[in-house]
């Protein structure tokens, strides 16, 4: 499920501050999220596949972490980034 530079360009650039903010938080947690989408459609199919259910909840993990230093740093970015992805919370 490899993103083509492309895709990831478009994210950055919807969620960052231009085409190459690879850091923000917000692109960071933008392009978490999409991948997140897909290892989890690909569980739902191979369900005792476990380096990706390991993998998967890393990532999970990783996408918590840099949202809570968004809420803690900006608390408007925060809630407006999570109605945008639909996350819950």
């Amino acid at each position: 499920m490899h993103l083509t530079k492309e895709e990831k360009q478009e994210i950055f650039a919807k969620y960052g501050k231009s085409n190459s903010d690879t850091g923000s938080p917000e692109s960071q947690i933008a392009l978490f999220t999409n991948r997140i989408a897909h290892l989890t459609e690909h569980m739902k199919v191979h369900k005792k596949d476990f380096s990706t259910e390991h993998a998967l909840k890393k990532m999970v993990g990783r996408r918590r972490r840099l949202l809570d230093y968004l809420k803690a740093k900006d608390i408007e970015k925060y809630r407006n980034l999570i109605k945008e992805l639909n996350i819950r919370k």
